[in-house]
């Protein structure tokens, strides 16, 4: 499988209400230290649908800001919508954090 797609596969395991960061599916994945890469992978995300990339943030809890899909604040609102509380366009981790399995 390629890298893109078990980028996007790991993205699919974060359940609703939670987040993770680039870092976290780049260790998932297999490839740690990957985190740019991550966030260059989902950047080619036509189907946020189906791959929730809005769930995915940096190491400090910050929102994307240049989400693809309308900007960090359309990434706050799906991620209140889902229960995740945004604070100054960061997320608590020590809250909302995944724990990423499989």
């Amino acid at each position: 499988m390629e890298f893109r797609e078990r980028v996007f596969e790991a993205v699919r395991a974060i359940p609703v209400g939670r987040v993770a960061t680039y870092g976290d599916i780049a260790k998932f994945i297999g490839c740690p230290g990957g985190a740019r890469a991550v966030g260059n992978a989902l950047h080619t995300n036509t189907s946020p649908e189906i791959t929730p990339c809005h769930r995915v943030v940096s190491i400090s809890g910050r929102l994307a800001p240049n989400y693809a899909f309308g900007g960090t604040n359309a990434q706050a609102k799906r991620l209140r919508a889902e229960g995740v509380e945004v604070w100054c366009g960061k997320v608590d981790l020590n809250r909302f954090r995944a724990e990423l399995t499989g």
